[in-house]
């Protein structure tokens, strides 16, 4: 029933509908009714699941991007020997860093992994040996593994089937006291990526109902919920016909007025509030917000120091994380001189200037030979001279200095020799 038809009614058919005031004990008065008794529905915070909390930009990026920079380090299995440190390769070197198994690339792989650590908080992987040693890696959903302790032995039910610890790298965000289960990056933080979920459908529903924030409607209502209801229709049928015809101003009965309920997103602060939601987000990560396009306090000279943040306390500490644990599982705790390392360098490849200035030290002060350095650019190897160390000075091979005590080369300046020959 439209509201001007209600007022014409007669008296008798007004009666049943009688005002409820809160003075009347039969009335309860707890926040939920109240606002219930009001046609509002309670405003509960959204529940946090992985799949809601990715649909925060901010989280989906800090996930994207942490994943992807530690899947695309190279990482390299290394045997120490008398001359220092050699490359390992084979079928080690193909697990660790070109194809875990037949069905993925390396990339791929670790991609997934960490990305399971940092959104439900681990990261699994079962180990296949054969009799040859380490054949290849299989990942291992982390929602459907169940890790148990017998004693003082650890093992991982998962498809039906039961792994012992020394088969299974395991990387956890963070462990619980128990030592089996896990703190999620994600759980963990679930009432900032809350109010982030809440802010984003507050301001795609405010934008999607043409900018018109909730309106009360105050004058002579009726009373009874059914009234406020069909008052509630006739406001919202003029409001959508008025958005319809593109018109800014509609019609209301008169000796009525509408007041918007609440503060607007200006008011609100909601862009403020918005970008301290990204800050929020990039401290459960500990990841600088720059990674995460928060620019707002940029400038040339720190985004440089978190760039160096970002390798140093976050970056190098999970690469240690899946060091520690791949060396253990696959080597033991004796290891025999066998180790994987990634290499950090590779941070650095999209610079060009900073890698190649790199390269120049390192050659310059023997750390490195133009051979060595011409690998990592995936060139080919020249051989003789570089493949020897050279130092700074005439940047000449390493060895071909003069002796102590030995007289020095004779004077090749041919302008002085004919001098002296007049």
């Amino acid at each position: 029933m439209a509201l001007k038809d209600w007022f014409s009614r007669p008296n008798a058919e007004k009666s049943p509908e009688t005002r409820a005031t809160i003075e009347n004990p039969m009335i309860p008065v707890s926040a939920d009714n109240f606002l219930a008794f009001f046609g509002i529905n309670s405003a509960n915070l959204p529940a946090v699941t992985v799949d809601s909390a990715l649909t925060v930009p901010a989280v989906w990026a800090a996930v994207a991007f942490m994943s992807r920079t530690l899947a695309a380090l190279p990482r390299h299995a290394y045997r120490d020997t008398k001359a220092g440190a050699a490359r390992i390769t084979g079928r080690l070197e193909t697990v660790v860093n070109i194809a875990p198994n037949d069905g993925i690339g390396s990339f791929a792989f670790w991609q997934w992994f960490w990305q399971q650590v940092f959104t439900h908080g681990r990261g699994l992987a079962y180990i296949e040996r054969t009799p040859l040693g380490v054949d290849s890696l299989w990942p291992m959903d982390p929602t459907k593994t169940t890790v148990k302790r017998v004693g003082l032995k650890i093992s991982y039910e998962y498809d039906g089937k039961t792994y012992d610890a020394a088969d299974v790298i395991d990387v956890p965000f963070m462990r619980r006291s128990c030592g089996l289960r896990h703190y999620g990056p994600i759980a963990q933080t679930s009432k900032a990526i809350q109010l982030a979920i809440a802010m984003n459908d507050y301001g795609s529903n405010f934008f999607a109902g043409g900018g018109v924030p909730p309106l009360a409607l105050k004058g002579p209502l009726p009373a009874s919920g059914e009234a406020l209801k069909r008052a509630q229709a006739d406001i919202k049928r003029a409001v959508d016909a008025a958005k319809g015809a593109g018109e800014s101003v509609f019609p209301i009965p008169p000796g009525y007025d509408l007041t918007a309920v609440g503060l607007d997103p200006a008011k609100g602060q909601m862009i403020e509030a918005r970008r301290f939601q990204v800050e929020e987000i990039a401290r459960t990560y500990q990841l600088p917000p720059v990674f995460l396009q928060d620019l707002t306090r940029a400038t040339f000279s720190n985004v440089e120091q978190q760039d160096l943040h970002l390798t140093k306390h976050l970056i190098g500490q999970w690469a240690k994380a899946l060091e520690d644990e791949i060396n253990l599982k696959f080597f033991g705790r004796n290891g025999g001189g066998r180790y994987v390392e990634h290499v950090l360098d590779g941070i650095l490849r999209g610079d060009f200037k900073s890698r190649m200035d790199g390269y120049g030290v390192a050659i310059q002060n023997g750390i490195r030979t133009p051979d060595e350095v011409r690998k990592l650019e995936n060139l080919p190897a020249k051989g003789g001279e570089a493949d020897k160390l050279h130092i700074q000075g005439a940047t000449v091979p390493l060895g071909s200095q003069p002796k102590p005590g030995t007289d020095p080369p004779a004077n090749d300046n041919n302008s002085d020799d004919e001098a002296q020959a007049a």
